[in-house]
């Protein structure tokens, strides 16, 4: 038996957080000018992270079986993750008053980039570009995982 979307959820919500967590500890040189590497991640991304499942999952499906090639499921998979990121940011803003990634905030010494409302950031095209790319591999992996149910 695969695993449950509600499996699928939690696993796509901790994946993102590790990358998360990764990828702004090594920015954090940068940012803040030590070796420390200090990483960080908010609790709400989980739940964020993990509607990938539901919503990038029967779209891998579709591009694939169409016979998408790899640049315009990227292209898909960007504007994807830009409306995920609007709408769940307007959501946050709405709920709590903040966005925990707000855009327009400058970062350690650098200034803040162009953003749309702060929470879409088009300098960010070229990541979200190669994350749905390796989104589609973890739902490849995720699809030949078998559990057992005793």
């Amino acid at each position: 038996m695969s695993l449950t979307r509600g499996q699928r959820f939690v696993v796509y919500g901790l994946a993102g957080w590790c990358s998360e967590i990764v990828a702004t500890g090594l920015r954090s040189r940068g940012r803040d000018g030590n070796w420390r590497l200090t990483g960080h991640t908010y609790l709400w991304m989980l739940p964020t992270y993990g509607i990938a499942a539901y919503l990038f999952e029967p779209a891998h499906t579709a591009a694939r079986d169409a016979g998408w090639p790899w640049w315009q499921r990227g292209a898909a998979w960007t504007a994807g993750i830009y409306v995920i990121e609007a709408a769940s940011g307007e959501a946050l803003r709405a709920l709590t008053g903040e966005v925990p990634w707000d855009y327009r905030r400058p970062r350690g010494r650098k200034p803040a980039g162009t953003t749309w409302r702060g929470l879409v950031r088009p300098a960010y095209a070229p990541v979200w570009f190669l994350v749905g790319l390796g989104m589609e591999q973890l739902h490849d992996l995720l699809d030949r995982v078998e559990v057992r149910r005793d």
